[in-house]
């Protein structure tokens, strides 16, 4: 572990950094230029102790867990990630397989807060979810292992994970997840992440097996779907997906025709969040 260099990284990225970048309200007139120390915290989703102590070459080794959450606040590229894992004596993570986010993903993102939309990545695993997001499909943060991946849990969990779906069109979405992870399969190989899922699935879900035999191989996701949502109903979407360069990962915007009752019910479901109505 370098702490110098540690250090002196983080100083340079927050100080590089506006509150707009990572959609903070400017405020008050600053004394010094970049985010605050504490800003980052936040971010980071640590105390500003903590931070304070990396900045100042003192505290304990940051844990990859750590490292994630502060590549993600301060908006690394992959390179600036894997610099960052590298002063702090931490392995790199994989690429192909990372859930760290794209900044380029992020930004967008940013600026979406007015219609669902989420960060994917290859395995289906959500990186992050805006507001709207969360009220239309649940917080998805907590899952661990390999309940992260929603191609997982639709086949291993199908009575929950597919009452969101109308029963027409369960079929073709599992198609979709299996085709998918086809893709990120022969990326990474059978001892990869993807690996992994595979295997746990064909031991766990006949219906996985049987589908994974057919060798389909797509990034599949549709232009128009209807979601059920608990309280509001059927949620006619339209759905668009933009890609990383690497295909990698993909930010999911669900949106409605203007004037529509799919518009409607999004606005209404702005206004309700994760509340229950009774």
């Amino acid at each position: 572990m370098d702490r110098v260099a540690l250090a002196d990284f983080l100083r340079r990225r927050r100080e590089g950094m506006l509150p707009s970048d990572v959609g903070l309200p400017s405020g008050a007139r600053r004394r010094a230029p970049g985010l605050r120390r504490e800003e980052v915290a936040q971010l980071a989703a640590m105390s500003a102790d903590y931070y304070t102590r990396m900045e100042q070459q003192r505290g304990p080794q940051p844990s990859e867990q750590i490292l994630a959450s502060l590549a993600r606040a301060l908006r690394l590229t992959s390179d600036e990630r894997d610099y960052l894992y590298r002063v702090a004596g931490q392995n790199t993570p994989d690429r192909v397989a990372s859930t760290h986010i794209s900044p380029s993903l992020q930004r967008v993102l940013d600026r979406l807060d007015d219609t669902p939309a989420l960060v994917l990545s290859a395995l289906g695993e959500t990186l992050v979810q805006n507001r709207f997001a969360v009220a239309l499909l649940g917080d998805r943060s907590g899952y661990t292992g390999l309940d992260r991946s929603e191609i997982y849990r639709w086949f291993a969990y199908p009575e929950s994970e597919r009452a969101m779906y109308p029963e027409d069109d369960r079929n073709r979405q599992s198609r979709a997840l299996v085709a998918s992870l086809r893709v990120a399969y022969g990326i990474t190989g059978s001892s990869s992440r993807a690996g992994e899922l595979v295997g746990a699935l064909q031991k766990r879900s006949a219906e996985f097996a049987a589908i994974w035999e057919r060798h389909e191989v797509a990034k599949r996701f549709e232009d128009h779907k209807t979601l059920i949502h608990p309280e509001l109903g059927a949620i006619e979407l339209d759905c668009q997906v933009l890609f990383t360069e690497d295909q990698s990962q993909s930010l999911l915007v669900l949106t409605a025709p203007p004037r529509s009752e799919g518009a409607q019910k999004l606005a209404l479901l702005g206004v309700l969040g994760t509340q229950t109505l009774v």
